[in-house]
């Protein structure tokens, strides 16, 4: 049984954009006779990206995109056909995380003159993948230590960060009324307890979440400043 794969071809120059061209022309040939002596079935029409430069990212060509886009909605087809690595992407870098991202995701990118490129380990292979992994360790780093500085300066100017709000944030008319009835009794001079004014919260329908009443160190906390 015949195995499905789409065909992906690219030129970098508008002058050999088109069917009738002799780019397009030998792409497809060489796919279609590589497709035939390994048995595979190419899906139509090929997916092209006409004046495209080798060096752009995969994910920013349409073509591309539109072929992944199809792959993503037909899980038989795990495949992509072209004519050469460099047809793929010119730029090494470019190369071996395009393979990376499309591996990811369970697709096979076959470069149809040399069938193993991407398998084989070659030294600049292994050297390049090593400074793209030490490139996103650094990144990841850098990311790192941005949202930390972010954190340290937000919880400077306001005095938190994160976490859960607070009282005040969630529930201002509440702290409002709690802080009201904590007021000293102008004759007696004395305070209600935590435990009095939750009851009075919740008589005015001021409740937990869980639509309870609040206990005394819920109150407690809403009058801490």
């Amino acid at each position: 049984m015949k195995r499905k794969a789409v065909a992906y071809l690219r030129t970098s120059s508008a002058s050999n954009v088109g069917e009738d061209k002799d780019s397009h022309k030998r792409q497809m040939a060489a796919i279609n006779a590589y497709a035939r002596r390994t048995s595979y079935d190419i899906v139509l029409p090929p997916y092209y990206d006409a004046a495209v430069s080798g060096a752009d990212p995969i994910d920013a060509r349409p073509g591309f995109r539109a072929a992944l886009a199809y792959l993503a909605g037909h899980a038989d087809v795990r495949v992509i056909l072209v004519e050469s690595a460099s047809r793929f992407a010119r730029d090494l870098a470019v190369q071996l995380t395009g393979h990376a991202l499309l591996k990811a995701r369970g697709i096979e990118l076959i470069p149809v003159d040399a069938p193993s490129h991407f398998t084989d380990e070659t030294p600049t292979a292994t050297m390049v993948r090593q400074i793209l992994g030490a490139v996103s360790e650094f990144e990841k780093a850098s990311i790192v230590l941005k949202l930390r500085v972010a954190r340290d300066r937000k919880r400077a100017a306001n005095g938190k960060c994160e976490g859960r709000k607070s009282h005040v944030e969630r529930r201002p008319e509440t702290v409002n009324l709690a802080r009201s009835l904590h007021r000293k009794n102008s004759r007696s001079g004395e305070r209600r307890s935590y435990r009095e004014i939750a009851a009075l919260l919740a008589a005015q329908g001021h409740v937990s979440s869980a639509g309870k009443e609040f206990v005394p160190s819920a109150v407690r906390s809403m009058l801490a400043r």
